[in-house]
């Protein structure tokens, strides 16, 4: 009896053993998870994991678990609270996938912007950027969360939010606009949407649904509420802004799962 329980450790160790480390590691599977990566994850990561939607995935750091066996299961099964859902491929597939991640970890930086993270704070209060976004529990909520915005975006991808805020939106932030037919006014972010009901995050009422066939007049904006500042920041401000925003990353407490 005390011998099969001992094997029967040995052998759950041994396969813990196995899951860690990744078997398809060969330019071959990079190439394959490539491939898989750019048709899938590209859209939220990035066509080279430089950050988009979702983190980066140049520098290497990994937040919910940095192991090859952590990437397996995230990738698998997704990450719960985040925007990162599950995938239908096979082990082999995503272990793929894991090799081509690995891949762009070896291409990033984790090296600061040029700038002055303390002036471009004071660039950021200035601009009144925390009227709509939220820093560590102070600011409004008509924009993304900026607590740790530089773990999870690039400063190429920051760069271009603050210039060109219309060039990329996402879906939960477009603003729907409706009339009901009591001429009562909605505005807020698009929730949910199906053939006869409509969901929203309004700006004064909070989630609000509201049932499409009696609405006047519905509008969805696929611009952002954000204004570029392209005109209104020197080259020196936004360098500064922008080493504020890398400066806003998760601290040691909370990267106790990352690489």
């Amino acid at each position: 009896m005390w011998f099969a329980r001992i094997m029967l450790v040995a052998a759950v160790a041994s396969a813990q053993e196995r899951a860690a480390k990744n078997p398809h590691t060969t330019p071959v599977d990079v190439a394959a998870g490539a491939r898989i990566f750019r048709s899938h994850c590209a859209e939220c990561h990035g066509l080279k994991g430089e950050g988009g939607r979702g983190p980066s995935l140049t520098t290497g750091v990994f937040f919910h678990g940095g192991t090859d066996a952590d990437l397996l299961r995230n990738i698998t099964g997704g990450i719960p609270g985040t925007a990162m859902p599950g995938v239908f491929f096979s082990e082999d597939q995503v272990w793929q996938i894991v090799a081509y991640v690995r891949s762009l970890g070896r291409t990033g930086s984790t090296l600061p912007p040029s700038g002055d993270a303390a002036r471009g704070r004071k660039v950021f209060e200035a601009q009144r950027c925390l009227d709509c976004h939220l820093v560590r529990g102070e600011g409004g909520v008509q924009g993304p969360d900026l607590s740790v915005i530089g773990s999870q975006r690039s400063v190429e991808h920051l760069r271009q939010a603050i210039l060109d805020p219309n060039a990329q939106v996402a879906r939960e932030y477009r603003v729907a606009r409706a009339t009901h037919e009591n001429n009562s006014a909605y505005s807020g972010f698009l929730m949910n949407e199906d053939t006869h009901y409509l969901q929203i995050l309004d700006f004064s009422r909070g989630l609000t649904s509201l049932v499409k066939r009696d609405l006047r007049q519905l509008r969805i904006e696929n611009n952002s509420l954000m204004p570029s500042y392209k005109e209104r920041l020197s080259e020196g401000e936004l360098q500064d802004l922008l080493a504020y925003l890398w400066s806003l990353r998760r601290g040691p407490l909370e990267e106790g799962g990352s690489k």
